[in-house]
């Protein structure tokens, strides 16, 4: 990633000619991204009390707790220049399917113990965010920009196998989002973009405890950092 980064700021101190962001202008980018969760669970504690009654850890550690495995995806975003220094970029990302495991769990004493894996969840997650690009008519264009994500979750079923519990994720997710990058601009309207962004999203996992019903057993904040780096054409 490093390497990439380099080769398009070298890039850009030799490009001959370039087109100039101007109002109404439209641009579509296609690039790689990595998404790396930055979660907060507190399943170990949340688990026990919803399983009801005995030893703090009966189920559980107490300190256990979801772990969300990142992923790299291909991802298409189109953007549109209201004004000469102001975009609306809507990002369209294939689904992402990640796989949700149990960590920070001991080895003895619990119905669960050890680690373990309880299968993957997908996630279709279109984020808008208006941007600020402080120099559109040069080389190099640095922007910030901020926004909105709606994550939909497609695939919302898991399975703790070790106390055949079907758990499931309960609800989609609103969240703030942020942004920083840059493009590069190139002859004839093409770019090279590079793009960080950081994700506010929260989901409710639930589980079938004992086969009496499905109770709550964590609030999960994935909250992941969305890096991106691709190409685009300004039209």
């Amino acid at each position: 990633m490093k390497k990439t980064l380099l080769a398009v700021l070298i890039a850009s101190a030799f490009a001959p000619a370039f087109a100039m962001a101007e109002e109404g202008d439209f641009v579509v980018r296609l690039r790689a991204t990595h998404i790396q969760a930055d979660e907060d669970s507190s399943l170990g504690k949340k688990t026990n009390n919803a399983w009801g009654g005995g030893a703090p850890n009966s189920v559980l550690n107490q300190g256990a707790e979801l772990a969300v495995e990142s992923n790299t995806i291909p991802e298409i975003d189109f953007s549109y220049y209201v004004t000469k220094n102001i975009a609306l970029e809507l990002i369209l990302a294939v689904g992402t399917r990640h796989d949700v495991k149990i960590h920070k769990n001991g080895n003895v004493g619990q119905l669960v113990p050890g680690k373990h894996n309880l299968g993957s969840v997908n996630a279709l997650p279109p984020t808008l965010t208006v941007q600020w690009h402080f120099r559109p008519d040069q080389v190099f264009d640095p922007y910030v920009g901020a926004g909105i994500n709606y994550t939909l979750f497609m695939d919302k079923k898991l399975k703790l196998d070790a106390a055949n519990a079907p758990i499931r994720i309960e609800r989609d997710s609103w969240g703030p989002a942020l942004q920083a990058g840059f493009d590069v601009n190139f002859k004839d309207g093409w770019l090279v973009n590079a793009d960080v962004k950081k994700i506010w999203m929260n989901t409710d996992v639930k589980m079938n405890v004992g086969g009496a019903g499905y109770r709550k057993i964590d609030d999960l904040d994935i909250d992941p950092w969305v890096i991106s780096v691709g190409f685009g054409k300004k039209f």
